[in-house]
């Protein structure tokens, strides 16, 4: 560990902490009663989204001080910050959703912004809503300072007539009030047990999936993702990982020699065994690009399929999050993938250990009920695959998780909306029909603009019992709760003249996950007949402001809806100015 003065010759921070012309820089610091000596030390940015918008992000900011603590025990000098954060329990549904993706990007820009300004030398950065996660980690990997992922951890299940819940359940809960199955008394007395504690969604939702992803690709150490958010033991989680930050720093090791196309691959696979959100195909191309890799939807989903389905995890299985980790959580997940070689072994984490070490310091093995053994897994290829044809030139993602295969082929007549509202409000009045394929369009990054997610309408459908009755499709988003033959992410969106802009109804739609085709029965000379005709896209009501900033600059989300050129075009690296 470093001790008494620092060499920062190559450290950011000397920037603001070094030599006479820096004495004013220095003045605020002994403002903010900092001793000479903690002046001298790495200066760490402890950042947080947290806010009082929902319980994903409230146990943040203690958790913060247990990581600070942990810095400052490894002679480091923290420096707390928070950023927004836009939690989709509480965006869903309506306009607010389409804030949700670009705050992603919000995200990761300000963490930049503040560790820029600042002159921080490395991150420890603290994230509990979907969008927060990546985009956390996307600042991390574009700073390239040593850095290391924290989890706020996940709320602990509601109990409601013997069973546990969570707020997938409530959603699902709207359907089945709409289909008389819930009255009024029941849906308040659900609403009231569903969330009862601090944390993230429960299940294999968007958080929990890009939580594992944090360990299975290094940032996090290992195990530190699972245990639930109010469990005051976190906080040795928290100090440990002050403590990793500093020793990172020491070995110069930074976020880019952890996050290799390998550690993508290691993520990707976590994804795939434990039926994770179809967000990570967007959220992992995204990481991706901060450091200059191209691993795009069709590498994500082609690891997907190579994968075995093996942890039993809502929303397709039966388990939560409090569950997985109970059971031995990622570790004992990356274990069994390594048994059947799946796992990249030596690629290195914030522990400074690579991932063999660290599996070699696992002594769990599988449950043989939360966590399989991978010789007899659910099913022999991955929960969450990939789409492609005529309909989808750029692709699409299905979450096919506790899915059973008779019900992963759909062939019927097209039932077309032009945006969430439309379908939501024919869902409520039940104005479709069994066998018919839900088109959602112009909810696409550009075109939504946004990306909306679509669980209202999801869930509905599921609440009303035809959630193996229709298919739905669409060029927006799907939550990490949605179940059924849902398929998101199609691309180009209809807002780029995509092929989902020139479907009609009636027209017949294919999907197919087991030989991953998704196409419309037309020919090309009809399509193109179609496009000639089409009057170009939708408009929005947003012609100003960050969403339209945000459609402006968004690219396709096969390539995870980035908004800069990335690390391919970069001419500087933050950590060596």
């Amino acid at each position: 560990m470093l001790k008494n003065k620092a060499d920062k010759s190559k450290l950011p921070s000397r920037h603001v902490t070094e030599g006479p012309s820096r004495a004013p820089h220095r003045s605020y610091f002994y403002a903010m009663e900092l001793t000479e000596e903690e002046i001298d030390q790495p200066f760490v940015g402890v950042a947080t989204c947290w806010n009082e918008a929902a319980p994903c992000n409230i146990a943040l900011n203690w958790q913060a001080q247990s990581v600070k603590a942990g810095v400052k025990a490894a002679n480091g000098t923290p420096r707390e910050f928070t950023t927004i954060t836009v939690t989709d329990g509480i965006a869903m549904g309506h306009e607010g959703m389409r804030s949700s993706l670009a705050s992603r990007e919000a995200i990761a820009d300000t963490v930049e912004l503040t560790m820029r300004g600042h002159c921080y030398d490395a991150i420890v950065g603290l994230a509990g809503c979907d969008k927060s996660l990546p985009g956390m980690m996307m600042a991390m990997i574009r700073l390239n300072t040593p850095s290391v992922f924290m989890y706020g951890g996940s709320i602990l299940p509601g109990r409601y007539q013997g069973r546990d819940i969570t707020v997938q359940d409530m959603f699902e809960a709207v359907g089945r009030y709409q289909a008389g199955e819930l009255d009024d008394a029941e849906l308040a007395v659900m609403e009231r047990v569903a969330c009862p504690s601090a944390g993230a969604c429960g299940g294999q939702f968007t958080a929990n999936t890009m939580a594992c992803v944090s360990e299975a690709i290094g940032l996090a150490l290992f195990n530190s993702s699972g245990m639930p958010a109010p469990y005051e033991s976190r906080a040795q989680y928290g100090e440990a990982s002050g403590r990793a930050v500093m020793d990172l720093i020491e070995r110069n090791i930074r976020a880019r020699d952890i996050c290799t196309r390998e550690a993508f691959e290691n993520a990707a696979r976590v994804v795939a065994c434990t039926g994770g959100s179809t967000n990570a195909g967007l959220h992992l191309p995204a990481m991706a690009h901060e450091a200059g890799i191209d691993f795009f939807l069709d590498d994500v989903c082609a690891i997907f399929h190579d994968t075995p389905y093996f942890v039993d995890l809502k929303p397709g299985g039966q388990f939560v999050a409090k569950d997985l980790y109970e059971a031995g959580g990622v570790p004992v997940v990356m274990k069994e993938l390594r048994k059947a070689g799946l796992i990249h072994e030596d690629c290195i984490t914030a522990s400074g250990r690579s991932i063999g070490e660290e599996l070699d310091r696992v002594d769990r093995e599988a449950d043989g009920r939360v966590i399989y053994p991978i010789e007899t897994p659910l099913t022999e290829t991955g929960g969450v695959v990939g789409l492609k044809g005529n309909l989808a030139p750029e692709g699409a993602i299905v979450k096919v998780a506790g899915m059973a295969k008779e019900h992963q082929r759909f062939v019927g007549p097209a039932r077309v909306f032009e945006c969430e509202e439309d379908a939501f409000a024919a869902v409520k009045a039940r104005e479709y029909k069994e066998g018919e394929v839900i088109v959602i369009r112009n909810e696409g990054p550009a075109g939504g603009p946004g990306m909306r997610e679509m669980l209202a309408t999801t869930a509905a459908l599921s609440g009303q019992g035809m959630g193996k009755k229709v298919a739905l499709i669409t060029d927006g988003r799907f939550s990490g709760a949605t179940r059924g033959f849902c398929v998101g992410h199609v691309g180009p969106e209809a807002a780029q003249g995509g092929p989902i802009a020139l479907i009609r109804d009636g027209d017949t739609i294919t999907l197919d996950a087991t030989t991953g085709e998704l196409s419309v029965d037309l020919t090309d000379a009809e399509l193109q007949e179609r496009r000639a005709a089409w009057s170009g896209p939708r408009e929005t009501i947003y012609a100003s402001g960050a969403v339209w900033k945000f459609a402006q600059l968004v690219g396709p989300t096969y390539k995870g809806a980035v908004t800069h050129p990335g690390a391919e075009a970069e001419r500087h690296v933050y950590m060596d100015l």
